[in-house]
């Protein structure tokens, strides 16, 4: 194993290289303090690895993303959502009567109890749509104990998850509209369940599109698992102190409610708002963009981990302009998009620099045209990285369980003499 040494003082110590699959090294620090009564400083923990893991590989400046060593592009082209999810979770992809299992399964778990119903009626109406959502799932353990030591109770923990998610997030919806709650169609796919769900009323039979239902799915599936994102690390902190797991997705779900995470997409339809809003100049906002500062930022554009562009943005945006173009809208804020991706792309700055539309400029267009309102493109985030959360607690809870506990570096006042400002004290 390759060494790397480190000197301080008049000590020199030698760490362990680790180095992962695809040739990623990296320095084991966890005897440094012992070693040397040194800590590492690494705000936001950008040069840290945290774990060893073996559910996502990214390649940031190659623009690359697998999960489980398959391509990104294959399991859009060649898998459902489904699939995806049961091969980020387990590890590998299902056999077709381990799938039908699987489907089944999570149909037969889908019907939420009714006391978490009541819990979406106490809720004020114009509640944000993560609050809803993130409060309930942490209830669902009073609802649906298990014991953590017992892997068919925990196979059915996280079959319950998967069934019962796309039905509370429907209602989400439903409760902003003030509409009775549906229940899932067993005999309908993942992502044209939900659809339904969402959707449909009695006096509205909700007419379901298989351009848009492939739209949906492949939203899902790109946005199943991201690596050691904001999100899946606060799931194997959390998850750290053995917690159960609702609780543990729940805490992920709360730090995917962020705008610099899964707010990312609710925040291109807010900005092409402002510029619809003052009179629709793109040039404009793509000049003051280029100005550092403008304060403006173009959001839906480039991506900390992609340097160079975003897979899952080449994926959906030819459906994209799929779903528009079948859907016929007519709607300001698309047409909008549409400028100003064409002239983003045509403007030798933001191509110099690699700053291509990424998949959040995409999914809220999609979520858009779908109907989705913007308060709620977070939701969708959260449904379709419900397997990536899944399988980050479980491969942390079969690992070592040692709870999380970072350091700090400590700035504040030393030791002081309490002098007591109030007279008589006893």
């Amino acid at each position: 194993m390759d060494q790397a040494e480190i000197s301080y003082g008049d000590s020199k110590i030698s760490l362990p290289v680790v180095e992962g699959t695809e040739g990623e090294r990296a320095i084991d620090i966890s005897k440094l303090r012992a070693q040397t009564g040194l800590i590492t400083l690494d705000p936001g923990y950008v040069n840290t690895g945290s774990c060893e893991s073996s559910i996502t590989f990214i390649d940031g400046e190659k623009g690359i993303l697998r999960h489980r060593g398959y391509p990104i592009e294959d399991l859009c082209e060649k898998t459902d959502f489904l699939e995806t999810a049961y091969l980020v979770i387990y590890g590998r992809l299902p056999s077709q009567a381990e799938y039908d299992r699987f489907r089944d399964d999570i149909a037969e778990h889908s019907l939420p109890h009714n006391g978490l119903s009541r819990m979406f009626e106490a809720f004020p109406k114009d509640s944000h749509p993560m609050a809803l959502l993130a409060s309930v799932l942490p209830s669902m353990y009073a609802y649906y104990p298990y014991d953590e030591n017992d892997p068919a109770q925990v196979d059915k923990a996280i079959l319950r998850l998967l069934g019962k998610i796309p039905v509370l997030a429907s209602w989400v919806y439903r409760k902003l509209r003030g509409w009775p709650l549906n229940y899932s169609n067993p005999d309908q796919s993942y992502a044209a369940n939900f659809l339904d769900l969402t959707f449909n009323t009695p006096a509205n039979r909700f007419k379901l599109d298989p351009d848009i239902v492939k739209a949906l799915d492949l939203l899902l599936i790109l946005h199943a698992d991201h690596e050691q994102n904001c999100s899946a690390a606060t799931v194997r902190m959390i998850g750290s102190s053995q917690v159960n797991l609702y609780a543990a997705i729940a805490g992920g779900m709360c730090s995917l409610w962020g705008p610099l995470h899964g707010g990312a997409n609710q925040k291109v339809l807010e900005m092409l708002e402002v510029i619809k809003n003052d009179g629709g100049d793109i040039q404009k906002y793509l000049d003051l963009a280029k100005d550092k500062e403008s304060g403006f930022r173009l959001m839906g554009f480039g991506h900390r981990v992609y340097k160079n562009f975003d897979p899952r943005a080449r994926i959906i945006k030819k459906h994209a302009d799929r779903v528009l173009s079948k859907l016929g809208i007519n709607d300001p804020l698309l047409k909008l998009a549409k400028e100003l991706e064409e002239a983003a792309l045509n403007d030798s700055y933001f191509v110099d620099r690699k700053l291509y539309p990424n998949v959040d400029f995409y999914s809220g267009i999609i979520y858009k045209a779908m109907g989705i309102p913007t308060e709620m493109f977070t939701v969708m985030f959260a449904v379709g990285r419900l397997p990536g959360w899944i399988a980050q607690w479980r491969e942390m809870q079969s690992g070592s369980t040692r709870i999380s506990r970072p350091r700090q570096v400590y700035q504040g006042e030393t030791r002081r003499d309490l002098m007591s400002m109030v007279k008589n004290h006893h």
